[in-house]
């Protein structure tokens, strides 16, 4: 094209900077935008806007920050999706500090924020546990006149949940509905695994009833025309077995099994340990051996709950069994939390030689005694039934 006399005009290199960056090759967008400027092509905050994302989806943020630099100082005004691109990577990086900035900086050049600069920065605070913040932005918002969206929502029921203010969190709920805005999964899950995680009795619920909204939830949500997914139930299944329901979370896992969802191995984790935890040792232990069965390959999660649970039993022996298969015949890696397991099972069974064994092989594996490990051996040195010197074979 340039040989035959005719010069490109930034409506010629849009399309071609546009296929460069979504290919993932920033490089050479950059070597382009640099020939574009030697040719005397002026570039318009959208040719910077490609490139900026591009960066920023490299994980260069610094670099896209000092594009954009280059940009203001050549005259080229930024616009919202330039601040938007950069606010957005800016809290995905945990720079909530640099990205709250930059909103203040957009608002003072008079480029007015949307919907997605402030959900942005919503979602980083509440992450950051910065909820009055998140709250003011939410108030900042609605007085400039934007509409909060589903994420928004999410961000603000997410960040009310992890302040166990769950009669807030169902309020915002409700708003969200009387705004026109519809709730999705994410907003359910959120909200039914802020009821089933609640440990304390407060605003007059006791335990039982904070399982019985968290199902209604669900029922809320089917009749919404919210589908559920895998992590409701999931959720929901593990809310049930640790407030100890386990035969309504079995129906639940029951039902599900007959229906057309993919379960995968983590519904099947949380049914088997809620087995356990019930001392139903034998049915969890059905349920494992099933699972080639269904089709369903058990994780190093799987077998250390399975190996807890016989540990638990008394059945040690069976236990010892499961932890050699799961490497030697299912190619599983125990990891921490196994060897741990199984060292405090055979601590509390005199098998101290045993233990010494798996400590050795822990450490050369790369792990080390944890907490409740630590605290047995405490205990047990305490009262004599362990010699000092093993206390150093865990340092």
């Amino acid at each position: 094209m340039v040989g035959n006399g005719c010069q490109p005009d930034q409506f010629t290199y849009g399309p071609i900077l546009n296929r460069i960056c979504k290919s993932g090759n920033t490089s050479l967008a950059l070597d382009l935008l640099r020939k574009m400027e030697d040719r005397k092509v002026k570039p318009e905050a959208v040719t910077y806007n490609m490139i900026i994302d591009s960066l920023c989806k490299d994980g260069s943020v610094e670099d896209a920050l000092n594009l954009f630099n280059e940009m203001e100082t050549k005259g080229i005004k930024a616009n919202v999706i330039t601040y938007n691109t950069l606010i957005s990577n800016f809290c995905n990086a945990g720079r909530w500090d640099e990205a709250a900035q930059l909103l203040r900086d957009m608002i003072s050049r008079g480029i007015t924020p949307n919907v997605i600069t402030f959900s942005s920065l919503i979602n980083i605070f509440v992450k950051e546990g910065k909820h009055v913040e998140a709250k003011e932005l939410h108030n900042e918002m609605i007085a400039r006149g934007i509409d909060p969206d589903t994420i928004t929502y999410n961000s603000l029921i997410y960040g009310l949940c992890m302040e166990k203010r769950l009669d807030d969190a169902n309020q915002m709920l409700d708003l969200m509905v009387s705004k026109g805005c519809s709730p999705d999964s994410v907003t359910y899950n959120i909200i039914i695994n802020g009821y089933c995680k609640a440990k304390r009795v407060d605003d007059g619920f006791c335990l039982s009833r904070k399982i019985e909204v968290a199902q209604e939830l669900l029922q809320e949500m089917v009749s919404r025309g919210v589908d559920p997914d895998t992590v409701t139930y999931n959720i929901l299944v593990d809310g049930l077995c640790e407030n100890g329901k386990l035969e309504k979370a079995l129906e639940i896992f029951e039902d599900l099994q007959k229906s057309e969802m993919e379960l995968d191995i983590g519904i099947y984790n949380i049914i088997i340990h809620g087995m356990c935890n019930a001392r139903r040792v034998d049915d969890a232990w059905d349920l494992f051996s099933s699972l080639p069965l269904k089709g369903v390959s058990p994780d190093v999660k799987t077998y250390t709950i399975m190996i807890a649970g016989l540990c638990k039993k008394g059945s040690l022996s069976e236990a010892d069994m499961l932890f050699k298969k799961m490497g030697e015949e299912n190619g599983i890696v125990p990891n921490g939390c196994t060897y741990n397991t199984i060292i405090r099972a055979h601590l509390g069974g005199s098998g101290v030689a045993t233990s010494v064994e798996l400590i050795e092989e822990m450490k050369r594996c790369g792990f080390a005694a944890d907490v409740s490990t630590m605290k047995m051996v405490m205990d047990m040195l305490s009262d004599g039934r362990l010699n000092k010197n093993f206390l150093g074979m865990l340092s």
